[in-house]
Order: C-alpha cells, then structure tokens, then sequence
C-alpha cells in the first residue's frame, strides 16, 4: 500500500480486505478514510508502516453490521458499499420496499435505512466532509518577467436597432479585412483590431443579458464598455438597462451616438439625456466620455477606437505573458466532426498548443488552436480570443481556465468537481438574497444590502415605486434599486438580479414564462403586486425584521351557473357545470355576472347529485353553495381558487 493504486487495483484490494475480516467494501473504505487514507480521483495513498495499522482496525471491526455512509447514496453507491450486485440491489428495492430507482437515483434516508437492512447491516449517517480548499494552480515553468500593457478588452452594448451590429461590422471592415482577402467571415465571437497605438479586443456577444450572464458566473471579462445610443431615437428602454448592467459590473463606459449621418439626428438630446440616468458626459463637467460617429459612413470611428485606448491607458491594463496562464470560456459548442469547441479568451500568460488544461468540471489537451479569422495557432497572449479543440467535453460560457502538467491531474479534477456539483444539487442550493432570507441575516445580526430590480406596467408607477422604495431608511440594510423599468419582468431582469444578488419586484405586471423558469434554476425571488402600499410594506418589514407570510391566489378552475335550484331542506342552490380546471369544497371564489363583480368568498357546499363531493373537475355537473350568497342566476361565471403561502 505504499504506493498510489490505480481505480481497479484499489477496489480489488478492497474487495480482498473485506473477505478477509468479514466485512463490506464500504466498512473496509471506511476504515481507511478513518486512518486518514483519503481516496483523490479513486485512488487509495498511504505509506507502508501505516499497513499494520490499517489490519488491526479491521480486526477490530470483525463481525460489525455497521456501516458509514454520506446521505443521497444512490443504488449503484449501495450496491459498491455491499459488495453485492446492482441487479440484487434494485430487485430488492421493487420487490420488497415496493420502491422503483434508477441506478443513479438519490435515495431518501429511510428508503436506504430500509434497503441496507435487508442486506444484514445497519446504517451510521456519516457527515459530507467539507469541502477542500482548491489546489493551488500549477505554474508552468517559466522566467518571471512581469506585467506588462495589455489589449483592452471592450463589449458593445445598447437599445436594438441602434446600430451595434453596424458598428461592429465598419470597424471590422476598416481594420481586417485585409487579412480576410476581401471576405468578411467572424469565425468566432470574439476579435482583434490593430492600430498603430495598439490592439483592441473585442466581444461580440448577443447583448447586455449575455454579458452579465457571464457575471453571474463569476466571470469579469469586460474592461470597458461601448454603450451606442441612437442620435435620432435617443436613450430607449433598452439603453437604460444596458447603463444599469454596465453599473452593476462596475466598469468603465463610453457612450458612441451613433446615426450622426441622418437628416433627423439630434446628439444634443442624447448628451441631456444620458445625465437623467446618471451617466455624466465630459461636456458636462463628468467623467463619460461621449464620441459621435456613424457606422455607416465611418465618421467619428478612428476617434472611438482612440478613446478606448485612451480609457485602457488610463486604467494600465497589464498582464504577464510568460506568468500562470488564467483564461475563461467566452462561448462553447458541440461541432459535428470536431467535437467540444471553446472560445476561450486569455488573460494571463501564453496558452500554447499541446498544454493541458482544466476548464471548469471539463479538461483536455490543446489539438487545435486557431484565430479570429480561422487561422492556425501555436501560442495566444494575454487578451487574445482564441478558438480550441481537445476538451473532453463543452464547459460553461464563464467557466475559468487553468493550466496544468499533464491532463491526467486536470481529469482527476474535472471528475471531483462534477460530482462535488452532483452531490451539491441534491443537498443544498444556492444561497439566494429573499425578503424572507433577510429576516434571518438581521437576527443573526447581519449587516446587509437589499438590491431590487423594479417593473412596472407603466413609467408613472415605476417613479412612484422607485421614489418610495428609495424613502425606505434602516440601519442595518441599504435598500438600493438597481434597476427599473416599463413591461412585464424578462429573463434579462433576472439574470441581472442573479449577478447582483437581487430580488424581483413586479408592480401590475407578471413575469414572462421564459423568465419564470430562469428565476427558478437561479433561484432568483420574484414578488408581484397589485397595491403599491403591500409592496411597500412588505420591503420595510423585510428590513425591519419583521416579516410576516406572503399570501398569494392560485387558480383552480371556472364554473357555469346554469339553473338555480331552490329546494325546501337545502335552501337555494347553484347547478353548475365545471368548464376548467376543478372546483373543491374548500375553493376560494369570485362570482362574475358580466363584467360586473358580485361576491367574493368561499363555497359552502358542493355536491355531485345528492352526495357531499370533495372536488369537481371539468366536464362535471354539480350544485354549489356559497356562504351567506344567495343572490346568484343563471349565466354567473363562478372562478375558483385558492390561497397560497409563496414566503
């Protein structure tokens, strides 16, 4: 056992101690954990005079039916644990604990309690080891030279329609088509543009819900912002959420007006508009540099890209080519015939073909590597895009690159990480800013900030919740809107809410489904109102500590009254015909005649025929009662539903 032991020599060991004191694998793998033989990517290290050691604690356990395991096992864990087949192990599971899994199924305690018992062992819950510190990044061997200048990297932002695209495209045209041989072709979302006062880098993402969802994840990649407003529209709902996304990640903006070429252009308007959102322009006595030019034309273009140096000049931008290669994953695919393909975006020291790297929970060595314009690669310095084959799988937009000796390390890496995400899934979620996770961090003392971003149907409501939001005043948490604006809340709302670790606030509006699903897989709180005074209330609670349960209506269903029934024992009552969804003996209820709301409240009755029914779903006819309601007739529409605590 001095030496490491490779994954199937390892189990086969395992298997042999097992038989030979009497026990199961996993009683045997736990004893070795216990001695401090920790397994790392499945294999077992420990020295030689450590062997004795590890003879007598098994002795020791001869005979034992105990046996330690860390909570979400799964039936392939199980079965490893045991030492007996998968197959007997889901045979037992359906045949006597009447429980249908999959191999790779999570199990709840009881479930594998239960399942473990029937195997003649009993189960001691162990606790997940905390996690391990990272292991420091390999450095590649190299002569330390330092910092030195680096390419800006800049990312063009703006209200669509606005000319990014186009600007793009000139400046394209006007600094590579040379090289392209008269073709325009963007091989990849990312290039390079040489001036004679230096390079710029730039990003060409789909807009500004992709660059920050690249800050969700981690990943600064942007130095400096473009923000382009149109001279003829002026600043649109868009371009306000472009300068709230550049705010949030705190770098610096410079505001291209573009469009001068137009007949109806008016740069005027936009420099009087950009300081009602707080950017103020240089003219203005600010810091925002303000450059009008035309993407048509090209007017004004040299100067911008001027500017932008200028910008990277001032903030000394620097990276060491020959230091530690750090890198991060601009976008990624799956090519057919070329498998995983990454945009990877350098931002210290050299990548250089052959290297071995660990992207994310992915890895592989470097088989290919090309430029902007597709052409072939052997090494890439600090802000270069580049595009590469050779991972073993596609990593995440975001996803940091490390570079490391040989690929074999980076794998066993690549694997823990993966199942540390699996078991992390199951276990635990992302810790989440709430109105209600607030309560808990001021009891525990907490000092904390509440940020908000704010939709409204209309802009007059959205100044009305901003301006009293705004009034909130407390101690211990500063309430701060990081975003507003008119229209239902969107996945652009939430994946900036995500990276700034916000809350959702909708006023007489609703999120859209697609956001709806993205604020759950970010676990992002989303809050709709109706009365602007709840709201209110229920973020000075929050911030006060004293927040009480949130209560929503959930729909059930809609009804028909089609005849009245007026019965001696049972009084009068509504027959009905149930035209969606279901209606139950404990529903919620508004009754509509017409446009006109006639009562509000609760069913008193409901029964199918003469029999007390519990529910009755669409298609069914039943009577309906309703407490202290009498007054309804025939064609009143009846809509169920009920009331639900979301907090």
């Amino acid at each position: 056992m001095g030496q490491t032991v490779k994954n199937n020599e390892m189990q086969r060991e395992v298997a042999a101690l097992a038989e030979k004191y009497g026990l199961a694998p996993g009683q045997v793998t736990g004893v070795l954990l216990d001695l401090g033989i920790e397994s790392e990517g499945g294999h077992f290290e420990a020295d030689e005079d450590v062997f004795e050691l590890v003879e007598a604690s098994l002795e020791e356990h001869r005979g034992s039916k105990e046996i330690a395991m860390l909570p979400n096992r799964t039936p392939r864990d199980i079965a490893s644990a045991l030492g007996v087949p998968q197959q007997e192990v889901q045979k037992t599971l359906m045949m006597k604990l009447k429980v249908m899994a999959q191999l790779t199924t999570s199990l709840k305690p009881e479930v594998a309690e239960q399942l473990v018992e029937q195997f003649g062992y009993k189960v001691v819950w162990a606790e997940a080891s905390k996690p391990k510190p990272a292991p420091p990044k390999p450095k590649r061997p190299h002569k330390v030279e330092g910092a030195q200048p680096r390419p800006p990297v800049v990312t063009i932002l703006g209200h669509v329609d606005h000319g990014k695209t186009s600007l793009l495209d000139y400046i394209r045209k006007a600094n590579v088509a040379a090289k392209e041989h008269g073709g325009i072709t963007q091989h990849i979302g990312a290039y390079q543009v040489e001036l004679p006062e230096g390079k710029i880098t730039f990003l060409d993402t789909p807009g500004h819900a992709a660059f920050t969802a690249m800050r969700a994840r981690g990943a600064q990649v942007t130095d400096i912002a473009v923000l382009v407003v149109a001279a003829d529209d002026g600043i649109m709902p868009q371009t306000i959420e472009a300068i709230n996304h550049v705010k949030n990640a705190d770098v610096p903006m410079i505001v291209a007006v573009n469009k001068i070429d137009k007949a109806d252009a008016n740069p005027e308007r936009v420099l009087s508009q950009l300081p009602e959102h707080e950017v103020v322009p240089e003219a203005f006595g600010g810091q925002t540099i303000v450059c009008p030019v035309s993407a048509i034309t090209g007017e004004g273009i040299p100067h911008l890209l001027e500017m932008i140096l200028l910008q990277a000049e001032i903030m000394q931008l620097s990276a060491d080519p020959k230091g530690t290669l750090e890198g991060v994953v601009i976008e990624a695919k799956i090519d057919r015939g070329r498998g995983p393909v990454a945009t990877i975006l350098v931002q210290n020291g050299t990548l250089h073909l052959g290297d071995s790297l660990l992207v994310g929970q992915t890895y592989g060595r470097i088989k290919a590597m090309t430029d902007y314009l597709g052409e072939n690669l052997k090494d890439a310095g600090p802000s270069t895009p580049v595009e590469v084959l050779g991972l073993s799988d596609v990593p995440d937009a975001g996803d940091h690159v490390q570079w490391f000796k040989d690929e074999r390390a980076a794998r066993e890496i690549a694997d823990s990480r993966q199942e540390d995400r699996r078991i992390a899934g199951l276990t635990t979620g992302k810790k989440v800013m709430s109105l209600e996770a607030l309560k808990g961090m001021l009891s525990e003392g907490e000092t904390k900030d509440l940020n908000l971003v704010v939709k409204a149907d209309v802009s007059g409501s959205v100044e009305a919740v901003r301006g009293l939001i705004e009034k909130i005043e407390n101690d211990e948490v500063d309430v701060k809107v990081i975003h507003s604006g008119v229209g239902s809340i969107s996945e652009s709302d939430i994946l900036l809410a995500s990276a700034a670790n916000a809350i959702c606030v909708g006023f007489n509006v609703k999120p859209e489904p697609g956001a709806k699903k993205e604020a759950e897989r970010r676990k992002v709180e989303i809050r709709t109102y109706n009365i602007i005074y709840e709201l209110i209330e229920d973020i000075e609670a929050a911030v006060k500590g004293m927040l009480a349960p949130k209560f929503e209506e959930e729909y059930q269903g809609t009804v028909e009254i089609r005849v009245v029934f007026n019965l001696s024992r049972q009084g009068i009552v509504a027959g009905s015909h149930v035209t969606d969804g279901k209606i139950t003996r404990n529903s919620h209820v508004r009754v509509k005649r017409g446009n006109d709301l006639v009562y509000t409240g609760k069913v008193a009755s409901l029964k199918n025929v003469k029999q007390d029914a519990r529910e009755m779903i669409a298609g069914q006819d039943c009577g309906i009662q309703f407490e202290d309601f009498t007054a309804f007739k025939e064609g009143d529409i009846v809509e169920a539903f009920d009331i639900v605590q979301v907090n």
